[in-house]
């Protein structure tokens, strides 16, 4: 899918911020200075790093201010508003942080669970998740919004660290190379793989990180053809495909033929598709729900088989699938 905002241009006022020439003077400087330093600091401890555990961080309506706020003045700071309860949250999150990791100290990714925090969620008037803005010197940036290919959320996390860097001469802070993200897990451990599938479920995952969605539908496949039961890959073969139809789609192109044919279950399918990848859930539901209200025969079957495809997607302990099956018994019985 093409994810909205994507695009850096034109997200800060010009007018409000230091002039470029300055910006950049006051970055060659920081640089200079740190390159005098060099020589004396390198046998030394690194004083003022932080570890790399720092560069991702969970954020709160009370500490927002002294997290993200006073901290923009001195990095980028991406947020990530997701829920536990959003699949595409779970594809994004890890790929958000595995990027911040690799920055290494030009970016600082705050994790903000909208279920805890309504009040941020209202203030960055969030319609759906996964949310990603930015703050830089205390300016909000909108970045993009649902989950986009890898090689685009690099591309545009590399411009927001030229953003910060070449604008507000933010040069990012410092990293501990000698501290480690995570113990690494011993040996024999329970976080080595242990099942059967384990080889072929991590492959999935590697292929979605990837952008390869082909990839990833036939690996769990793959892994469905033995195991027909396998709960993690039926959920990952219901995303993986999910993010295959809207790949592709013009969302506005979507919703305007779905606006224009109520009754037409291909357009209110494609629709529902954008909705749930959106973050949009019940409204994604609540649309095939009435479709199905609304067709009969073939028609109707289609759209309840994209219905349970899509309760796949979110899981079936979900309170808003529970209710959404309520909704489609009454109108199938």
């Amino acid at each position: 899918m093409q994810p909205r905002n994507m695009s850096m241009s034109g997200v800060v006022d010009l007018a409000a911020v230091k002039a470029a020439g300055e910006a950049k003077a006051k970055a060659e400087q920081a640089r200079a200075e740190s390159a005098r330093r060099g020589g004396a600091d390198a046998g030394a401890a690194h004083p003022g790093a932080v570890p790399p555990s720092a560069l991702v961080i969970d954020v709160d309506e009370a500490g927002f201010e002294r997290d993200v706020i006073q901290l923009s003045n001195e990095v980028p700071v991406v947020l990530d508003f997701w829920a536990e309860w959003c699949e595409p949250c779970k594809q994004l999150s890890p790929l958000l942080e595995r990027l911040t990791f690799e920055a290494n100290g030009r970016l600082v990714l705050a994790k903000i669970d909208v279920d805890a925090n309504q009040m941020l969620m209202q203030q960055f008037g969030i319609q759906g998740i996964p949310a990603v803005f930015a703050v830089v010197a205390g300016q909000v940036v909108p970045l993009f919004q649902g989950v986009a290919p890898e090689q685009q959320i690099r591309e545009t996390l590399a411009q927001l660290v030229q953003l910060g860097e070449e604008r507000f001469g933010l040069l990012g802070i410092q990293v501990d190379p000698d501290a480690e993200v995570a113990p690494a897990p011993a040996a024999g451990t329970a976080a080595e793989p242990v099942g059967p599938y384990d080889a072929l479920l991590a492959a999935a995952v590697e292929a979605l990180d990837a952008g390869d969605l082909g990839g990833a539908v036939q690996a769990y496949k793959n892994v469905l053809a033995d195991d027909p039961a396998n709960i993690e890959a039926k959920l990952g073969l219901a995303q993986a495909e999910l993010l295959s139809r809207v790949q592709h789609m013009n969302p506005q192109a979507v919703r305007e033929a779905a606006a224009a044919n109520p009754g037409d279950p291909q357009a209110q399918i494609a629709a529902a598709d954008l909705d749930l990848v959106g973050g949009h859930v019940e409204d994604a539901f609540g649309r095939l729900v009435d479709t199905v209200r609304v067709t009969f025969g073939e028609d109707r079957d289609v759209v309840r088989v994209r219905l349970l495809e899509l309760f796949e997607v979110i899981g079936a302990d979900d309170p808003r699938v529970t209710a959404a099956r309520t909704a489609l018994a009454r109108v199938l019985f």
